[in-house]
């Protein structure tokens, strides 16, 4: 998918690691919420409350999830996901943009 439509946006930034990491949530009808976002290059740590998933538009990073055996290569174009409470980590090689889509359990 390459747009939203009939969406609420949220105009404050979610900002993180000093401005290298930042997002804007998107709100659907049915409640719902997905953040678009852009990463700078560098090395990341998160908590993850709800299941994650997470679509790489474009760059590439490397990622170790709780139920990971190592760590993974992901490329604009894949996606990954997160389990709910656990934490991840990210190796971000390249200027990234991101959506990330949370799913209630």
């Amino acid at each position: 998918m390459s747009e939203f439509k009939g969406v609420t946006v949220i105009k404050k930034a979610n900002v993180y690691f000093d401005g290298n990491v930042t997002s804007r949530t998107v709100v659907f009808a049915d409640g719902s919420r997905t953040t678009l976002g852009i990463m700078f290059p560098g090395d990341y740590e998160f908590n993850a409350d709800d299941k994650e998933i997470m679509e790489i538009i474009s760059g590439d990073l490397e990622v170790l999830t709780a139920d990971s055996q190592g760590w993974k290569t992901v490329a604009g174009g894949a996606t990954f996901e997160v389990p709910a409470q656990s934490k991840f980590s990210l190796r971000v090689k390249t200027l990234t943009d991101y959506c990330c889509s949370y799913v209630k359990i």
